[in-house]
Formats: structure tokens, C-alpha cells, sequence
């Protein structure tokens, strides 16, 4: 162990609360940029009707004003869109869907997603809208 004198300079630094700062804030922006990811936006048609789809473990099926398609946030193609879903129905035999639609996406691709909801066999289908002015 060396001893230090008072009148003698430190000829080496301690870099460990440096790094523990760095580690904290390294974790600080994955939790918060993680959290920020809750969907995929898109502009929803407007509509006079609209109802509260308040169920548990709803999925959202979000088609973009491309024509992309999402399961929840990750993307996916119709086949694995099917194959997905026949995995939730599964485990959930009264699974509940959403299809968000972007209102300027290409009309065939929502029917793509309500041919596989059918294909799979899922009753429980809400369509989002945001509401119209009156």
C-alpha cells in the first residue's frame, strides 16, 4: 500500500464514480427511449361514431399510409401476421383485435388484415377511428 505525503501531487485517478455515472446514464436512455416506443403513428380516418374498445390484451394491427403492417409496433408481413395471430388465439381463445388504418393507406391492404383476422378465426375485431368534428 503507498502512502501519500500532503505536499505530493496524486499521479493517478480514480475513473470508477466516472464510469458508475456513465453506466447510469447509459441505462437512464435505454429505459427512456424503450418507453417511448408504444406504436406506430399513423393519421386515423374521422368518423361521428366512435366507441370505447376497452378490453384487456387488445392487439393493434396498424397499416400505414405505405401500406406496411404492424403487429402491436414490430412490423410484419401477412404471413407472419397469421402466424402470430394463430399464436395468440391459442392462448386466448376470445382474442379482441384492433386494425388501425391510416385513412390515406391503400384500401386492399385492410382487407388483407380482415382476411387473415377471418382466416384465423378472430370474431372480436374493432376498426380505429379518431372522431370527427362536429
Amino acid at each position: 500500500m503507498h502512502i501519500q505525503e500532503d505536499n505530493q501531487p496524486f499521479d493517478d485517478i480514480n475513473v470508477t464514480p466516472m464510469l458508475d455515472l456513465a453506466y447510469v446514464l447509459l441505462v437512464i436512455f435505454i429505459i427512456m427511449t424503450t418507453a417511448s416506443v408504444q406504436g406506430v403513428k399513423v393519421a386515423l380516418p374521422k368518423s361521428k361514431m366512435t366507441a370505447s374498445l376497452a378490453k384487456a390484451h387488445i392487439k393493434a394491427i396498424t397499416i400505414s399510409e405505405r401500406g406496411d403492417m404492424f403487429l402491436d409496433a414490430y412490423p410484419v408481413t401477412p404471413e407472419q401476421l397469421e402466424e402470430r395471430l394463430l399464436q395468440l388465439k391459442r392462448g386466448n381463445p376470445g382474442q379482441a383485435v384492433v386494425v388501425k388504418g391510416d385513412a390515406r393507406a391503400q384500401y386492399v391492404k385492410v382487407m388483407q388484415v380482415l382476411e387473415v383476422l377471418k382466416k384465423v378465426d378472430i370474431t372480436e375485431i374493432g376498426l380505429v377511428t379518431s372522431r370527427a368534428a362536429s
